[in-house]
C-alpha cells in the first residue's frame, strides 16, 4: 500500500524510516497531492509500533520551495464551496500537525532550500538537520500575507520571539550557520550527506528504550506546545483573507512571475 502515492516515498530501514517527497521539478513545492500524500503518511505511522524514528527529506536540490503559488493562486475560482476553500486553506495546518503527532522521534533532512511552507514542516518535527550551502527564507510577509500552518508559534518556541518577527518580518535568507546558532536546526552536515546524518540522529533515537522515548516526547511536547494551537487556531483564515490584500496580490504577481 505504500507505493500507491504519487510524489512520496518510504524507505524502511529496520527501526528507522525515511520518507522522500520529490514533485520532480517545480522547486519541489507543495501542491495538494503532496500535501494529502505526506498527510497520510504522518497518519499511518501513528499506529505502528515497530518504527521508532522517521527522517523527512525532499529533494538533493531543494526540500521545498514553499506552497505551490499558481495553484494557490487559482483557489477561490476552482474551490467551490466556502467550506471547500477553507478545507484547502486547512490542509497545510493538518500536514504538520499530523507529523508533530507522530509517536516517532522526526528528524527533517533539508538540501538546498527550505521556503515559506518548506520551513513550517520541518518545524513540526523533533529535530532539523540542513546541509552546509543550503537556506531557509520565510517570504510570505514579503508576498504580503501571514504565516500560517500552525509554524509561527512553533518558530516562536524554538527561537525566541524578536528572532521569529526577524525570520518573518524582514524575510532574510538565513544560511545554515545561522540557523544552527538561533537553534532552528539542531545539527549542519556536509551537502550530500544530510540525509546521511539525520539518519544518524534517527537510528541513535531509536536505540533508545522505545516507550520511554515516546513519553518524553509527549511530554516535552505537551509542554513547549501547551497554547500553540490557541496562538494559531485561526491562521488559515487569517491567510485566506490576507490572500485578498491588494498588497499581497500584487506581490503575489510578481513572485510568480520570477521578480522577487
Amino acid at each position: 500500500h505504500m507505493s500507491s502515492y504519487e510524489n512520496v516515498t518510504i524507505e524502511r530501514h529496520g527501526p528507522v524510516a525515511l520518507v522522500r517527497f520529490d514533485r520532480r521539478g517545480a522547486r519541489n513545492a507543495f501542491n495538494q497531492q503532496t500535501i494529502v500524500e505526506l498527510t497520510d503518511v504522518a497518519r499511518r505511522f501513528q499506529d505502528d509500533l515497530e518504527t521508532q524514528a522517521v527522517v523527512l527529506t525532499g529533494t538533493r536540490e531543494a526540500f521545498s520551495g514553499g506552497i505551490d503559488l499558481k495553484e494557490r493562486a487559482s483557489r477561490a475560482v476552482t474551490a467551490g464551496t466556502d467550506l471547500e476553500l477553507r478545507q484547502v486553506y486547512y490542509r497545510g495546518v493538518k500536514l504538520c500537525q499530523a507529523w508533530e503527532d507522530m509517536p516517532q522521534i522526526t528528524v527533517a533532512a533539508i538540501e538546498g532550500m527550505a521556503v515559506g511552507a518548506g520551513v513550517a514542516l520541518p518545524l513540526a518535527l523533533d529535530w532539523r538537520v540542513m546541509g552546509k550551502d543550503a537556506f531557509l527564507y520565510v517570504p510570505e510577509v514579503k508576498i504580503g500575507i501571514n504565516l500560517q500552518w500552525g509554524a509561527l508559534p512553533r518558530l516562536i518556541t524554538l527561537v525566541g520571539p524578536a528572532r521569529a518577527k526577524r525570520i518573518c518580518i524582514l524575510c532574510e535568507r538565513m544560511g545554515a550557520a545561522h540557523a544552527l546558532d538561533w537553534g532552528l536546526v539542531d545539527e549542519v552536515a556536509e551537502d550530500g550527506h544530510v540525509v546521511e546524518k539525520a539518519m544518524e540522529l534517527a537510528s541513535a533515537a531509536a536505540s533508545m528504550p522505545a516507550p520511554a522515548v515516546r513519553m518524553v516526547k509527549e511530554a516535552v511536547n505537551a509542554t513547549a506546545n501547551a497554547l500553540h494551537k490557541v496562538s494559531a487556531y485561526a491562521d488559515a483564515d487569517q491567510s485566506q483573507l490576507s490572500t485578498n490584500f491588494r498588497s499581497a496580490q500584487d506581490e503575489s504577481d510578481k513572485f510568480v512571475k520570477g521578480k522577487r
